[in-house]
């Protein structure tokens, strides 16, 4: 079951931070709210976003999926957020980040390579109770010129690429030569 539990109460403005809660065959939208603590609270906990959450409302409960959150431009305050109504082992396709390690010991780095990220997040099918907290990639195997794909990241069992296809995440670039500048000054001074 997940681990953060969300009371709700039928929408009403103060203090609290609005949503909809959509999903779930044949049952319409329902509007709700949440007191802006307690949605501060589960939203610095990182695992808000993305994941299997517990909508409480008096006795009745239900797993939702939080999908979208909206904050204020300038103040950076949630204002509003949107869940999806789901079984816990219901098949979903969800965005989950991806994050490398290693990159201080990484022999492609120290040689001067650069990693160039080609996807931050990478949409995957899963049940919504085995959602992934991240997709992790080793650099310290990786050399300059390699290409990272999806095939290569170890996903749990029953989770697998939204994408019917073996996609890349990242490249290694060779470092760049330094004489480009040099050279064409020295070029531009001999034709004058």
């Amino acid at each position: 079951m997940a681990e953060i539990v969300l009371n709700v109460e039928v929408r009403e403005r103060a203090g609290k931070v609005p949503g909809v809660l959509y999903g779930g065959e044949g049952r319409e939208p329902v509007n709700i709210a949440v007191k802006s603590n307690e949605f501060r609270k589960a939203l610095f906990t990182g695992k808000l976003l993305g994941h299997l959450v517990t909508l409480k409302h008096g006795n009745d409960s239900q797993s939702v999926i939080a999908k979208d959150i909206q904050f204020h431009p300038v103040t950076d305050e949630p204002i509003h957020f949107d869940l999806y109504r789901v079984d816990e082992h219901q098949l979903i396709k969800i965005e989950v980040p991806v994050h490398f390690k290693n990159q201080e010991t990484s022999p492609a780095l120290k040689a001067g390579g650069s990693l160039e990220v080609v996807r931050h997040t990478v949409e995957l099918a899963c049940p919504a109770d085995e959602i992934p907290e991240e997709l992790v990639i080793d650099l310290a195997v990786h050399n300059i010129g390699d290409t990272i794909r999806i095939s290569e990241v170890k996903l749990p069992k029953g989770v697998k690429p939204a994408l019917d296809r073996d996609f890349v995440i990242a490249t290694i670039k060779p470092p760049k030569t330094g004489g480009g500048d040099a050279a064409e000054a020295a070029e531009g001074e001999a034709e004058a």
